[in-house]
C-alpha cells in the first residue's frame, strides 16, 4: 500500500476546521485593508539564499531543494515572505508608490523532524504590508494577529523585542560576537558555525547549555539608538493603550535574516510546551537587497496546523435540504429538484433508493434541516414528505411548492 510521506498528513478529518481558520483569519485580514495575493509553491533556490540567510536552519538543513529538467536550482518554498516579495518586485509595485497590502495563505515545505504541529507540508497564512514606516503599521499586524486568535478563542501570550536597526546593530553584532569568542568552545556546533556569519542568530539556540551561558550575553535591548528606542517605547505604549497583553523577550530573535526593528511572537502554553504559534515583524531592507526600490515592509504569518488543538469549531444552526428516495423511480425528479433547491440553500441528494430510517439517519448526520422523500404514494401526487428535524414536525408538501422557493 502506498502511504503519504513521512511528516506530509492529508487533510480530510480537520477539514472543516482547516476551513474555519482560513475564514476567519481571511475575514480579519480584509478588515485591516489587506487583499490576495498567491505565490507559486516551487521558487528558485538563490531567492531564500539571500532573504531567508544561508546561515539559517531553514537554507542549511531543512529546504526541499533540487534540480529541475531545465537544469534549474529550485526547491519547494520554505515560507512565505520571500515570495512575495520577489512578486512585488518583478510586478514592479515597489515604483508604484503608496501603501500595499496583502494576504496569502498555502502549503510550505520544511524539511525536519515531524512532530505535533510540525510537520514537513505545513500551511501558513501571512500578510505582508509595504511601503508604511510608522510603528502604528508595527502595532496595527500585532493587533490583526490577536483579533485573529480571540476571534478563533486561542489564549496566547505575546512576546516582543527590538532587533534594531543599520545604525545600532553593527556595534551590537560585534560586542556579541567578542563574548562569543570567549566561549567558542563551550557553545554547540550550530552555535559555533553562526557565530560569525550571523551571531544574533544564537541566542535562539535551543541548546540548554547554551542558554545557560548566554544569560551573560550582551543584548540588542542594551545597544538600541535612540531612534529604534523611542519606536519600541511607541510600540509598547500602544499596545498598553489597546489592553494586549504583552512580556519584553530580550532574547527573542526571528529565525530568519531580513528581520529589523520590531520583532514579535504569539506562543501558547497548551499545546504541550510553550511553542509559537504566530510570528513576525518588520523588514526594511529586503525588497531593497532582492533588488528593488527599498521599501519599508512588515508582516506576519501563522500557523494552521499549530493551532488545530486550539480552536473548536462553531456551532452551526441546522439548515437546508436531505433528498432521499424510497423508490428508484423517485431519483430523476428528486435529482433535479435538488438542482433548483441549491440555488438557494445547501442540499444533499442521495442517488440510492434507501428506506425511510436510513435517510433520516443519514440527513440527522448531515445536520440539515429538512429531510425530504418521496416513495410510491409522493410520486403519483407529486409530492414530498418533509420532516423538520428541529421542530420535529412533518408533513407533505406538493413539488410545486418547494420549487417555487
Amino acid at each position: 500500500m502506498i502511504t503519504a510521506l513521512r511528516g506530509m498528513k492529508d487533510i480530510i478529518d480537520e477539514g472543516a476546521k482547516f476551513e474555519y481558520i482560513l475564514q476567519v483569519a481571511t475575514a480579519v485580514a480584509r478588515r485591516y485593508g489587506f487583499e490576495l495575493i498567491e505565490t507559486p509553491i516551487l521558487e528558485e533556490t538563490a531567492l531564500f539564499k539571500r532573504s531567508v540567510g544561508e546561515s539559517s536552519d531553514i537554507v542549511g538543513k531543512e529546504m526541499y531543494q533540487f534540480i529541475d529538467k531545465g537544469g534549474n536550482d529550485i526547491c519547494l518554498r520554505p515560507e512565505g515572505t520571500a515570495g512575495v516579495v520577489r512578486a512585488f518586485i518583478e510586478k514592479r509595485l515597489d515604483k508604484a508608490g503608496g501603501v500595499q497590502r496583502y494576504f496569502y495563505h498555502g502549503p510550505m515545505f520544511r524539511y525536519e523532524r515531524p512532530q505535533k504541529g510540525r510537520l514537513r507540508q505545513f500551511h501558513q497564512f501571512g500578510v505582508e504590508c509595504f511601503g508604511q514606516q510608522s510603528v502604528y503599521e508595527d502595532a496595527a499586524m500585532i493587533l490583526m494577529a490577536a483579533d485573529i486568535f480571540d476571534r478563533l478563542q486561542i489564549a496566547y501570550t505575546l512576546e516582543i523585542n527590538s532587533l534594531g536597526c543599520d545604525a545600532c546593530l553593527p556595534p551590537y553584532r560585534q560586542a556579541l560576537v567578542a563574548f562569543l569568542a570567549q566561549h567558542t568552545e563551550a557553545i554547540c556546533g550550530d552555535c559555533q558555525r553562526r557565530q560569525e556569519s550571523n551571531p544574533i542568530r544564537v541566542l535562539d539556540c535551543k541548546n540548554s547549555s547554551c542558554q545557560a551561558l548566554y544569560a551573560q550575553a550582551p543584548l540588542m535591548a542594551d545597544h538600541l539608538c535612540g531612534e529604534c528606542e523611542g519606536e519600541f517605547a511607541q510600540l509598547k505604549e500602544m499596545l498598553d493603550r489597546a489592553h494586549i497583553t504583552y512580556r519584553h523577550n530580550k532574547k527573542l530573535v526571528r529565525g530568519l535574516d531580513y528581520y529589523n526593528k520590531s520583532a514579535f511572537e504569539f506562543v501558547s502554553a497548551e499545546i504541550g510546551a510553550q511553542s509559537a504559534i504566530a510570528g513576525g515583524g518588520r523588514y526594511d531592507r529586503l525588497v531593497g537587497f532582492l533588488g528593488g526600490r527599498p521599501t519599508p515592509a512588515v508582516g506576519f504569518a501563522l500557523g494552521i496546523e499549530r493551532i488545530y488543538d486550539l480552536v473548536s469549531l462553531p456551532s452551526v444552526q441546522r439548515g437546508g435540504w436531505y433528498l432521499g428516495a424510497l423508490e428508484p423511480e423517485a431519483l430523476e425528479p428528486l435529482f433535479f429538484l435538488s438542482h433548483t433547491l441549491r440555488q438557494q440553500s445547501y442540499t444533499h441528494f442521495s442517488a440510492e433508493a434507501k428506506k425511510l430510517k436510513a435517510h433520516l439517519k443519514a440527513a440527522d448526520r448531515l445536520g440539515v434541516r429538512y429531510c425530504a422523500v418521496m416513495g410510491e404514494t409522493e410520486l403519483a401526487q407529486k409530492s414530498l414528505w418533509v420532516k423538520d428535524l428541529v421542530e420535529k414536525s412533518e408533513k407533505h408538501i406538493l413539488l410545486s411548492e418547494v420549487q417555487g422557493g
